[in-house]
């Protein structure tokens, strides 16, 4: 099995880019909403889960638009408004786990957001989110494996896009947000050529299982 990619630095260390926002990105069921409202009270920041604003804007559960619309119109609908946070300060973005696969919403975030991926194996995400009947795309006789399939595919996106890439399995949702928003707070800094970050990007490694 090969190591999840929270292991292994990103590339996209911040130098001549200017955050306003913080944007998590990442599989569903590895914690995004937690996380999000945890950073925006430390960071004095606003939450904004894009699936419930669409759910707010279009009155009906993200299920039931992909079943009556389509995923298409979803997507379409995500991009509507992740252009309409260009403008945005001070908020915390939680987005849906598909929404960085489109590239022109990954080239908006990365305008203004420190891009933040949670990362959890396969196997941790399906026991989060095997009884949650509201996931339109686990819809399969074998949602683990169809878990297993899109997390293939998306990978190498979420590694792409990512300044930081944060193992969750083995911590609290507290933890990840403090040391989250310490990594923002770093990135912020004006820093002087050729000093690091306190915070190395994507240092956060997962720790060892804890034994019982």
């Amino acid at each position: 099995m090969s190591q999840p990619p929270e292991t292994q630095p990103t590339e996209h260390a911040p130098t001549g880019r200017h955050f306003h926002n913080l944007a998590l990105i990442g599989f569903m069921g590895v914690g995004k909403s937690t996380v999000g409202n945890l950073l925006a009270d430390t960071l004095g920041f606003e939450l904004i889960d894009t699936d419930k604003v669409i759910e707010q804007r279009e009155g009906r559960r993200i299920g039931e638009i992909f079943t009556h619309s389509g995923e298409a119109y979803f997507r379409k609908c995500e991009a509507t408004l992740v252009s309409e946070l260009a403008s945005a300060r001070g908020k915390v973005i939680s987005t849906g786990g598909g929404m960085v696969a489109n590239p022109r919403n990954l080239e908006n975030l990365r305008q203004h957001c420190l891009i933040v991926c949670l990362w959890a194996s396969p196997e941790i995400i399906y026991e989060r989110v095997k009884n949650q009947t509201h996931r339109p795309l686990l819809q399969a006789p074998d949602p683990l494996a169809r878990i297993r399939e899109l997390m293939q595919e998306r990978t190498p996106t979420y590694r792409d896009a990512a300044d930081i890439m944060v193992g969750v399995e083995h911590r609290h949702a507290p933890e990840v947000a403090r040391h989250i928003a310490k990594s923002f707070h770093d990135a912020s800094k004006p820093r002087i050529p050729g000093n690091a970050l306190t915070t190395p990007i994507g240092s956060f490694r997962p720790s060892a299982p804890k034994v019982p």
